[in-house]
């Protein structure tokens, strides 16, 4: 997921660089809440993960 947050970024700076504004805001906006996502997910699997550990 992380990987597709960087695509979409990548997607943005270089419509931002052409001057396609509207494509870069878009890209940008799924960037941001696939970021937003991962790191989420990343935290909840984390504090599973810890919570598991300590009931064995």
């Amino acid at each position: 997921m992380l990987a597709f947050a960087i695509v979409f970024f990548i997607v943005a700076l270089l419509a931002a660089l052409f001057g396609f504004g509207g494509i870069a805001a878009g890209a940008a906006g799924i960037a941001k809440i696939l970021f937003v996502l991962f790191i989420v997910l990343a935290l909840a699997s984390f504090l599973i993960g810890l919570w598991r550990h300590r009931g064995s």
